[in-house]
């Protein structure tokens, strides 16, 4: 069953098959796993749907590296809001944790997220 999303996003999100990413859960004492490569469905500055090859436990935190054209942005900091199969892997649904609180806020961040969004929301008619 997949779980509906629309009542409780902020903004729409946007088609960015082409946006590279790479995921790294967040481990104890500093410790993080392997990174692994996923597929950004769509995204907006609040958060992002991707397409893993493996699942990720909600309420995992997770590190979110960018590359793509015109984006290099590393270490964004994000938890798994909701993980279930889908295709050929598992649909994993984040939030960045940028907006959670004012202790975690960075303008930096916040700046390069826009811009990302910015990038992908020009490809919507």
């Amino acid at each position: 069953m997949m779980p509906d999303y629309a009542d409780r996003r902020i903004k729409e999100r946007f088609a960015a098959q082409c946006l590279k990413v790479n995921l790294r859960e967040r481990g104890f004492f500093g410790r993080n796993r392997k990174p692994i490569s996923v597929c950004c469905l769509d995204m907006n500055r609040y958060g992002m749907g991707l397409l893993s090859p493996r699942p990720v436990e909600p309420g995992s935190r997770l590190f979110l590296d960018f590359h793509g054209k015109y984006i290099s942005e590393a270490n964004v900091r994000a938890r798994v809001i909701d993980c279930y199969p889908y295709q050929a892997g598992f649909r994993v649904s984040i939030q960045f944790t940028n907006f959670v609180s004012m202790r975690s806020y960075s303008r930096a961040v916040d700046n390069a997220l826009s811009r990302i969004e910015g990038i992908y929301n020009r490809y919507v008619s």
